[in-house]
């Protein structure tokens, strides 16, 4: 599904945020990537999409090196690649469900979606969608009045909203309480399980990447220093990631220990 080549990104100015990345994610994985503020996990994420081009090196998502493409094959890209973020992104003067139809923008005309004139399968795979992650109630409730946790399930709906293959989660438990920041892990992750969706998450706490990993990658400055399966990490391996101890800002809960992935 993903398969990256001596991936390095230089931004203006000579910040280097990516160097000889070499990277492979199959079909269906759930793949979790940690490393400290800067480390590079955001602009990998986006260089997947063409949202950041790639300085050097190869860029190939499901058959389609991403690097130096056109925009027509970026669009194309971008149709079968989900994007959820931190920030969630949604209109909050309109309806739940008038959010997630933005999942379907690319398959419709401009002047459907302007009119609200959505083709009856467009409503039906929305709604299906947020089914899917439990809150299809809130469909004609205005986003504004959403908590954050509804929020974000309402990306991820968006995002479902577009029938991906890949699907790409920045930081998305960053704002969330302990409670719903494992209840959106565990929608992501069930939906990976059900749907086969290819899923590459970006995490900061580090309790939550052993609770729901699978495969764990480690960035630090721009490099990949870790990639493995997340039953043989241990403390050892965030202190490499991170270049010293774990403390409890690396961890969802202050204070909390992190949780082995033996432990019951």
């Amino acid at each position: 599904m993903i398969r990256l080549e001596n991936l390095s990104v230089t931004y203006p100015g000579g910040v280097e945020a990516l160097r000889g990345v070499d990277l492979s994610v199959g079909k269906g994985e759930f793949v979790v990537i940690v490393g400290l503020s800067g480390a590079g996990k955001s602009t990998l994420l986006r260089v997947l999409n063409g949202l950041v081009p790639a300085t050097s090196g190869s860029v190939i998502v499901d058959g389609t090196e991403v690097v130096g493409a056109s925009a027509a094959t970026l669009r194309r890209v971008r149709s079968r690649t989900g994007m959820i973020f931190q920030t969630f992104n949604l209109v909050h003067r309109t309806t739940v469900v008038n959010n997630v139809l933005m999942g379907r923008l690319s398959g419709v005309p401009p002047w459907r979606s302007t009119l609200g004139l959505w083709p009856a399968e467009d409503r039906e795979a929305a709604m299906v969608a947020l089914e899917r992650v439990g809150i299809i109630e809130k469909a004609y409730v205005r986003a504004s009045d959403l908590s954050g946790g509804q929020q974000q399930r309402v990306g991820i709906a968006r995002a479902l909203a577009q029938e991906p293959s890949l699907m790409l989660a920045d930081e998305p438990v960053a704002s969330l309480d302990p409670i719903t920041s494992r209840q959106v892990m565990g929608d992501l992750r069930r939906i990976n399980q059900e749907l086969g969706i290819t899923t590459v998450v970006n995490l900061h706490f580090l309790d939550l990447a052993r609770e729901y990993a699978r495969r764990l990658i480690g960035l630090r400055d721009g490099e990949l220093v870790y990639d493995g399966d997340i039953a043989e990490v241990d403390e050892g391996t965030f202190q490499k990631i991170y270049g010293r101890a774990i403390t409890a800002d690396d961890l969802l809960a202050m204070g909390e220990e992190p949780v082995s992935p033996n432990d019951g």
